[in-house]
C-alpha cells in the first residue's frame, strides 16, 4: 500500500512508524512548510491518504483527496459541521472516505456501551443525570473533543431527559462558571480540561441521588490511535464510499 500523510505532527510520525513496519511505503508527507503540493500531480499513484490537520484546513485537504479519487481516512476533529457536505461530494465522485473522531478500539468499545447504557436507562424510567468530562493535552485545539461529542451524541439519541449538550471549556472553577451559565436539566454538560501531555481521558458518570456509574476510558499513548487510522487505512484501500469505525468493528 503506497500512502500519503496529510499533517506530520505527533500523530503523523507515529502513523508513518506503523506504516512502515507493517510493509507499507510512505510515498507523500504534506505538512505546513510543502501544503501547496497536495495536488494531482504529487497524488499520482497513492493508495490511501491519511488526514490528521487541524479543523481549519481539514476540509480542504480531504476536498482535495476526494476531488482526485485518493481514499482518505481523517482523524481530525473540530470541523465535522461540514461532513455531511464532504460526504456527499465523496459519492458523487466515487471516491471513499473514512472518518470517526478516536481511532482507538477501546474508545470505539465505549461508544456502543454508553449507547447501551443510555438505551437501558430510558426503558427502565430510571432517574440518572449524565454529565461527560473529557481531558487532553493543552495543544489540543478543539473543545470539546470529537470523541466527546459522539458520546455525547449518543446519549441524545437514546435518553430522552437530555435535548442538547452544552460545553464548559476549560474547567478553572466549575462553580464559578456553571453560576453564570443558564443550565438547564435538559442540557447535556461536557467538562473540558487542557492540561499537560494528556492523550485522552474521557469520564461519562450516570448519576442518581443514590448512586453512581461510571464508564472511562484513558488512552496511555498516541500508537493506540494511529494503529487504528492504519488499519482503517487498509480497510478503505481500493473501496468506494463513507465508512466508520463501526463498519471496521463488523
Amino acid at each position: 500500500m503506497k500512502a500519503a500523510i496529510i499533517g506530520y505532527g505527533k500523530m503523523g510520525r507515529e502513523i508513518e512508524q506503523i506504516l512502515l513496519e507493517r510493509g507499507h511505503e510512505v510515498k507523500l508527507i504534506i505538512d505546513l512548510e510543502n501544503r501547496s503540493e497536495l495536488d494531482a500531480e504529487h497524488l499520482k499513484g497513492i493508495d490511501v491518504a491519511l488526514e490528521f490537520t487541524t479543523p481549519t484546513t481539514a476540509y480542504d485537504n480531504l476536498h482535495t483527496c476526494i476531488e482526485n479519487r485518493i481514499p482518505v481516512v481523517s482523524g481530525t476533529t473540530g470541523w465535522t459541521d461540514r461532513l455531511d457536505e464532504l460526504k456527499q461530494y465523496c459519492l458523487a465522485q466515487h471516491s471513499a472516505l473514512f472518518y470517526a473522531s478516536n481511532y482507538c478500539l477501546g474508545v470505539n468499545l465505549l461508544f456502543n456501551l454508553n449507547r447501551q447504557l443510555a438505551a437501558q436507562i430510558e426503558r427502565l424510567n430510571a432517574k440518572y443525570n449524565v454529565e461527560i468530562e473529557e481531558v487532553h493535552h493543552i495543544q489540543k485545539k478543539d473543545a470539546p473533543s470529537g470523541t466527546a461529542i459522539t458520546l455525547a451524541e449518543g446519549i441524545l439519541d437514546n435518553l430522552s431527559t437530555k435535548k442538547q449538550w452544552i460545553n464548559f471549556a476549560p474547567i478553572f472553577d466549575v462553580s464559578a462558571i456553571e453560576s453564570k451559565t443558564a443550565v438547564t436539566e435538559e442540557d447535556l454538560i461536557i467538562r473540558s480540561i487542557r492540561e499537560g501531555m494528556v492523550p485522552g481521558i474521557h469520564t461519562v458518570t450516570y448519576e442518581s441521588e443514590d448512586d453512581q456509574l461510571i464508564l472511562k476510558h484513558t488512552i496511555k499513548n498516541r500508537r493506540t490511535l494511529a494503529m487504528g487510522a492504519v488499519i482503517a487505512a487498509e480497510f478503505l484501500c481500493g473501496k468506494e464510499g463513507i465508512f466508520s469505525m463501526e463498519d471496521l468493528m463488523k
